[in-house]
């Protein structure tokens, strides 16, 4: 593989050199061969990294696959559907196929996954939740290929492009919409612990308590899986209690569900009894009996921004000249992060708390 060599831009002539290897081990390197040490990759990515390598040409059709490449670290029948849905349409519309991987967990791929990615050569990747260590980045910066980032687990780095929902505002509007009818008992179930998105909901909900002078009692809060078994369990917990809530903000409409079959089995109506609001306004919520009363997160859309995004800034790639920012691995356009608005769609799993109200509820 060659390179432009009369405008003074690095060559793998120069990399080999350097490296103190053979240019077939470059080339190995660059298209992802696993018949290479790790330190020998190591030595020759980092190379091409800081002397800003380059492919001649740049153009997708000569060095990339027509692909997007979309990891989760799992499935979620719904959930997932709503985000590969808006990755697709984008895709489609710049004439491109999705690939879909599933590996590692919520916080970063398997090792094994970069491997893969340098032998598939996808035009860019978005990863929902992960971040990408450093590592892995130096390696997609060498074969010029972008990604971005859908609801960080974590706090993404300055230069990692991502795509997210104002979570914070979410909780807040959850749990305000709670306290306006009345409620003052009010839990939270959120989502793990370790993920950012989960804290800033359930920070959105003290906040919201907090403004009203609520007392909040630390055991109504609740770390859960966004899965409907976790909800379910954490609502069995909160519900047990003599001192039950009720009212229950969940940080997903999965967690939703399994708190409308934990009242079930204690025989508690929803919403006479307890009210629940949801959170992403998945398409289940509005055929559910009650209908779910959820903040709205627009997963489809921000599914279609990520994918915009990962395809400018690879188209960013395949137009720029010289040597590229090989501190960041970005153009000045790529250090980006795009937040959309959430909104509470009220519908009718929530009921004022005043008994006053019990024959005709007031509904969210």
């Amino acid at each position: 593989m060659e390179t432009d060599a009369a405008d003074g831009r690095v060559t793998l002539a120069n990399v080999a050199e350097e490296a103190g290897v053979s240019l077939s081990t470059i080339s190995k390197v660059l298209n992802g061969r696993s018949d290479v040490s790790p330190p020998t990759r190591a030595r020759v990515e980092q190379l091409l990294a800081e002397r800003g390598y380059r492919r001649r040409g740049g153009g997708r059709s000569e060095s990339r696959a027509e692909l997007i490449e979309l990891v989760f670290h799992e499935l979620d029948p719904i959930w997932s559907m709503e985000v590969i849905g808006g990755v697709e349409q984008v895709a489609k519309e710049h004439g491109l196929s999705v690939v879909l991987t599933v590996s590692g967990s919520r916080h970063a791929p398997d090792p094994d996954w970069i491997e893969g990615v340098m032998r598939r050569r996808p035009v860019a990747i978005v990863l929902v939740f992960s971040e990408l260590a450093p590592e892995y980045r130096e390696r997609l910066q060498s074969r010029a290929i972008p990604f971005v980032i859908v609801d960080p687990a974590g706090d993404p780095s300055p230069d990692a492009p991502s795509v997210g929902s104002a979570n914070w505002s979410g909780g807040l509007a959850a749990t305000r919409h709670l306290i306006e009818l009345g409620h003052t008992r009010i839990a939270a179930i959120t989502g793990p612990e370790d993920m950012m998105c989960s804290l800033a909901r359930v920070d959105g909900y003290r906040s919201a308590m907090n403004s009203a002078g609520l007392a909040i009692d630390p055991d109504w809060i609740r770390f859960g899986d966004f899965h409907v078994s976790g909800g379910r369990e954490r609502a069995r917990e909160l519900l047990g209690r003599d001192d039950r809530p009720t009212a229950i903000f969940a940080g997903s409409d999965m967690q939703a569900l399994g708190v409308m079959e934990a009242a079930r089995e204690r025989g508690i109506r929803v919403p006479e009894e307890l009210s629940i609001v949801g959170y992403d306004d998945i398409p289940l919520a509005r055929w559910l009996t009650p209908r779910l009363t959820t903040v709205h997160q627009p997963l489809r859309r921000m599914g279609e921004e990520a994918a915009r995004l990962a395809i400018r800034l690879a188209d960013e790639l395949d137009h720029e000249h010289g040597m590229t920012d090989a501190a960041s691995g970005a153009t000045g356009s790529a250090r980006r992060a795009a937040s959309w608005t959430t909104s509470t769609s009220a519908r009718s799993t929530c009921r004022s708390s005043s008994t006053s109200c019990s024959t005709r509820p007031t509904r969210c």
